[in-house]
């Protein structure tokens, strides 16, 4: 696919995903997350011919206009989307796949000083929601949904949803999940187990009044 026709499907996501686009002139000038994307593209050939200080420079020019930094071995699929954008980091051994979207604030990045394969595998329609932290070499499934605010640190099954800190798996019906942007009414674990303890409580009270009464 020649680069401009790539540059058209890339502004038809956000059409797609972002209900705030009006028109093509406004989202090629206005949207930071595609002029991310379109400078990673040209940073990541020269990466691939061992020119890494092209590369590097044209990665941290991008960080600089946008805030958004991409290392330019990150290997990114089509289709994908950055919202908004600010703060999105993505490490040098990431691997994105196909229509995967991100929101404002996630990190895509490693856990220490080791070598080779460091930064996470993100496969096709995952949805990572704002200030997820997905660190060390795991594997995000195929659509799944991170959400916002979680810190993963272990491989997320396909169709699954993940939730706190630690991520923790809190759907998996093995049927494909909602690529909407809704991702403030993914569940709780913490707030159910507090409901849980509250209801206990509540029991309990009951007995203890049900005992005085006896006496």
């Amino acid at each position: 696919m020649g680069f401009l026709k790539r540059m058209k499907e890339d502004m038809d996501v956000v059409f797609e995903q972002d209900p705030a686009a009006r028109t093509y002139i406004e989202v090629f000038l206005t949207y930071s997350g595609l002029h991310a994307i379109w400078s990673h593209h040209f940073a990541h050939w020269f990466f691939k011919r061992k020119l890494y200080f092209i590369a590097r420079s044209i990665s941290q020019v991008s960080r600089f206009f946008t805030g958004i930094e991409i290392h330019p071995g990150a290997k990114i699929g089509r289709r994908f989307f950055i919202d908004h954008g600010m703060g999105v980091v993505i490490g040098e051994t990431c691997e994105i796949g196909n229509n995967v979207t991100v929101f404002q604030g996630v990190t895509l990045g490693g856990t220490g000083k080791e070598k080779g394969k460091r930064h996470p595998t993100i496969k096709d329609n995952a949805l990572i929601a704002s200030g997820a932290k997905v660190l060390g070499s795991i594997t995000i499934g195929e659509n799944a949904k991170i959400g916002a605010g979680s810190v993963v640190l272990k491989d997320v099954p396909d169709d699954s949803t993940v939730v706190g800190i630690p991520g923790k798996v809190v759907i998996r019906d093995g049927k494909r999940v909602s690529r909407d942007l809704n991702h403030h009414r993914l569940p709780d674990p913490v707030e159910d187990r507090c409901k849980e303890l509250q209801n206990e409580i509540n029991m309990l009270k009951e007995e203890i009044v049900k005992l005085k009464e006896g006496n």
